[in-house]
């Protein structure tokens, strides 16, 4: 282990790794938060699930007019300025939250996550490549995808805290926004903690894996990264992933709730008490209890997910693994449309171990060889997030027209894509190499 953080000149990275990896954790609870808000707002301010889609293209939104900016604050200020301005913005956004529940309308929440997600983009666009950058660059993949673990751990917090002040736990739907701001206001407190850390602390700036060519030179600076295609690419595949993730994500509740089968009292029984109520065909949970179950069924297989591929992409090859896993996310989302009752949904479950590995894999597989440009290369492929902005809307919208089964359609297809950018990834690499 000690081997993954060595630097060239022998020093040691682990502190610093450690430090970043707590700013995967925070986006990953912040994102995870916002994944029980859709259904919230549904209830509270009785928005369509097409409309209630706006909380993911908010967030994302900041992310896509935040990500070039970001790209040129890290490039004017290095790693350690750019997480510090990004650590900066989120105290903002959280704390806005206070306000926003006085003022109590959809738009107040809207602004409160647009600025949490300018500062989210900071950080991503900095600790991504810099993950990377802490060690030996043939141990880069599998050391942003350790990272990512943490940002898995976020993300199985996000709705178990978020679900406890905003999700009812009777049969009654929750019509209330009086305690949204608390969550939020951790946050902001936690944040003001960590900048306090990075401003005190000695962050090396460290020179990224993905700005040597192969042979340890770097590449050439003054060739455009639009000439090559294993980035452009994954610019268009992590458009993808975060299209189907954030679609998964946001209406898993939706699904559980309209689509688990209904319980015995014997089944019911062996639950607790708040988690389900009667209805006149058997038990059905409740919203916050799904929401635990978003927490830790799903978001615990993706922690699972983003663990054991840390370990598999230090013997497999990364485009390899990502193309596998993405073709297998395809059959379960064929398994999450079809009615099979338990076994959709235990689909819909599995979902969330095969796209663990992806994100950051399609970032490390993008950045590769890209030298100087690579902090530019990363502006850009963070930016892709804003596909998380567009495709919960398509979704939310096939969910209103005709099922949330049927909805899901839209990530099959994305899962499709990506498998095949994995399975071409090699010859897209090698061409990138001859241009």
């Amino acid at each position: 282990m000690p081997k993954m953080f060595r630097g060239e000149n022998g020093r040691s990275h682990l502190f610093t790794f450690l430090l970043v990896c707590s700013l995967f954790l925070l986006w990953g609870l912040c994102n995870g938060m916002i994944d029980v808000l859709n259904k919230h707002f549904q209830n509270s301010l009785h928005v369509s699930k097409a409309q209630s889609a706006l909380v993911q293209f908010s967030n994302y939104m900041g992310y896509f007019l935040m990500a070039i900016p970001s790209g040129m604050l890290a490039r004017r200020f290095g790693y350690k300025g750019g997480i510090i301005i990004g650590l900066a913005l989120i105290a903002v956004g959280a704390f806005w939250f206070i306000p926003a529940t006085q003022i109590g309308t959809f738009g107040a929440f809207l602004v409160g996550l647009f600025i949490l997600a300018t500062g989210l983009t900071c950080l991503e666009t900095v600790a991504n490549p810099y993950a990377t950058a802490l060690g030996p660059p043939e141990l880069g993949a599998a050391r942003i995808n350790l990272a990512q673990s943490c940002n898995g751990i976020g993300w199985m917090l996000g709705p178990l805290v978020g679900g406890h002040f905003v999700l009812s736990s009777t049969a009654e739907v929750n019509r209330s926004n009086a305690t949204l701001y608390l969550p939020y206001l951790g946050i902001g407190l936690l944040v003001t903690v960590l900048l306090v850390a990075f401003l005190l602390s000695k962050v090396p700036e460290v020179t990224a894996t993905s700005e040597q060519n192969a042979d340890g030179g770097a590449a050439d600076p003054g060739r455009s990264i639009w000439t090559r295609p294993h980035f452009v690419l994954a610019v268009a595949a992590q458009f993808l992933y975060v299209a189907a993730q954030t679609g998964v994500f946001s209406f898993f509740i939706n699904y559980v709730v309209s689509d688990m089968p209904r319980l015995s009292e014997g089944a019911a029984g062996l639950l607790p008490r708040e988690w389900t109520y009667a209805k006149a065909d058997g038990f059905q949970i409740t919203e916050r209890a799904a929401s635990q179950l978003l927490s830790f069924g799903g978001f615990g297989l993706f922690l699972l997910g983003r663990f054991t591929g840390s370990l598999a992409l230090s013997w497999f090859r990364a485009e390899k693994t990502l193309a596998l896993f993405a073709g297998v996310n395809v059959l379960v989302m064929v398994l999450v449309m079809a009615p099979l009752g338990w076994i959709s949904v235990g689909a819909l479950f599995a979902s969330f171990f095969f796209m663990s590995i992806m994100f950051p894999t399609i970032f490390a597989l993008g950045i590769q060889g890209l030298g100087p440009q690579t902090k530019k290369a990363s502006a850009f492929i963070v930016m892709a997030i804003v596909g998380g902005a567009i495709m919960p809307m398509l979704m939310g919208w096939f969910a209103d027209v005709a099922s949330m089964r049927v909805a899901f359609v839209v990530p099959l297809f994305c899962f499709a894509g990506i498998a095949a950018y994995g399975g071409l990834w090699k010859r897209l690499a090698a061409a990138s190499a001859q241009r």
